[in-house]
């Protein structure tokens, strides 16, 4: 793929530009390592690394053009040289001119949020398959392009990837996208330069703060997103969140609005609740879900109100909504043959192990007891590690702490930080403690008894585990089915 470098230049509107703007353009990147004769080089000023510091070694790779915020003091013979306010900006909207602005050519809806962002995402990508529609997803788990998966790496991907992966969606003759929008893909201009048909929040309670530092900043990024939707795309809020309003203060998009408490665009409402399905309303109109819980309640309400948004038939979305399926590892059961059920949850953050609890006891009530195994991610946020313990120790029969991720971090470094929260007698009296995941498993299995529930959190659809750098096999759900014996 080549481009003239002036086609290019179209999408930024740079402050200064040194040499000639028409000649060829054979690649565009970030990457320093990757330039070429004849390559676009995009100089971005990163959380840890400064794009700007390689520019002296691409003196010998005889580059097309270097995109800088600060011109460098020396400027090699033969390339272009183009100022802009923010390179990471820049790079979004050269992406999406290289690809020829896929993101265009179909409708694409982004997803933020703290929790509920994969599963919305993914919900009303398959929500226009089951339409009939070709469609693709980038998300946490798995990005799609219609049927064909390509892995996912990071939540939301750096911008070259996702216009790489929506042209090839538009090539595939996808009609509509769902994505996940992070704070750091926000915050990062990750997704600049695209064009959102729709935006939907989910929720914000404290998570990243190792990278955000403060909640505002955080709340900040989230916010950036609808404030850079075009006056044409719809932004649906969850107004039962404290800060669900606040999301769309500066939007030019169509404001809409979510609910399971109080009037508004979309209500929906819960029914009648079963660990494997839902009873519900939307809008005053009763279908059965195969999801459990509020906070899936939550989500399938703004899926709801995202597919109405899209223009689909009503009766078509309510049907569609009964066929839809979780996603993998998120509030995923497996029974055991003598009655026990295991769930294996994503939840991360304390308000996420919160709602999935509450949830399994909305549904169980006093006939069996709960038993929660839990850990924390190795270097992140710190903070949230005893809250995430004391939350789930309120709210189970038995705490068993063990190993998340622990990355570069020891594991019982992370462990004395959880402890920290089940410190009070009667919270550390249900409390016990296993650094080895598989055994914190086992030791579950082993105390549950008929009618009792085993929550598996924080890990989910995930199929490794990170020590030290290296990624080991390791998945909850098969780690469940070896124990109950399931084939």
């Amino acid at each position: 793929m080549q481009h003239n470098l002036q086609h290019l230049l179209d999408a930024v509107n740079p402050v200064k530009v040194i040499g000639p703007a028409d000649r060829t353009v054979s690649l565009l990147t970030d990457d320093s390592r990757k330039v070429t004769e004849g390559a676009m080089f995009v100089a971005v000023r990163g959380v840890t690394v400064d794009g700007h510091s390689f520019i002296p070694s691409l003196a010998d790779r005889h580059p097309a053009a270097i995109v800088v915020e600060t011109m460098p003091d020396t400027l090699f013979d033969g390339v272009t040289y183009i100022q802009v306010p923010d390179s990471a900006i820049a790079l979004g909207c050269l992406a999406s001119q290289w690809y020829d602005n896929p993101s265009r050519k179909l409708k694409l809806v982004g997803v933020t949020g703290t929790n509920g962002k994969t599963t919305t995402a993914t919900l009303i990508y398959e929500m226009a398959r089951l339409g009939g529609h070709k469609a693709g997803l980038l998300s946490t788990v798995c990005n799609y392009v219609d049927t064909r998966a390509v892995p996912a790496r990071q939540t939301t991907p750096d911008p070259l990837t996702i216009n790489m992966l929506l042209h090839e969606m538009v090539e595939e003759g996808c009609g509509y996208a769902a994505m996940e929008v992070s704070s750091h893909a926000a915050d990062q201009h990750r997704i600049a330069g695209l064009t959102f048909a729709g935006g939907v929040f989910t929720n914000l309670t404290r998570d990243h703060l190792d990278y955000h530092k403060t909640f505002d900043a955080y709340l900040a990024a989230k916010k950036s997103f609808f404030d850079m939707l075009p006056a044409d795309a719809f932004a649906i809020t969850n107004i039962d969140d404290k800060v669900g309003e606040v999301m769309l203060q500066n939007t030019r998009a169509k404001k809409m609005s979510y609910s399971l408490r109080s009037m508004a665009d979309f209500r929906g409402r819960i029914i009648e609740s079963h660990l494997d399905g839902t009873l519900m309303s939307f809008n005053g109109d009763e279908v059965h879900v195969l999801f459990t819980g509020r906070f899936n309640a939550y989500n399938l309400t703004a899926v709801y109100g995202a597919s109405i948004m899209l223009g689909w038939d009503k009766e078509s979305v309510l049907r569609r909504m009964s066929m839809l399926v979780p996603v993998a590892g998120r509030f995923q059961t497996i029974h055991s043959p003598s009655g026990v059920t295991a769930i294996v949850d994503y939840a991360h953050t304390p308000d996420a192990v919160v709602n999935v609890l509450e949830a399994i006891r909305e549904v169980i009530g006093t006939s069996g007891n709960i038993i929660t195994v839990v850990g924390a991610g190795g270097n992140r946020d710190k903070g949230k590690r005893p809250i995430m313990a004391r939350e789930a120790a309120l709210r189970s029969d038995r705490l068993i702490l063990t190993s998340d991720n622990p990355r570069f971090e020891e594991p019982d470094d992370i462990l004395a930080d959880m402890r920290e929260g089940v410190a009070d007698p009667e919270l550390a009296a249900r409390t016990l403690v296993n650094a080895d995941r598989r055994e914190a498993i086992r030791m579950a299995a082993a105390l549950a008894v008929k009618g009792d529930v085993i929550l598996i959190a924080g890990k989910g659809h995930e199929d490794y585990q990170e020590i030290k750098g290296v990624k080991h096999h390791f998945d909850d759900r098969e780690v469940v089915k070896e124990i109950f014996q399931l084939g």
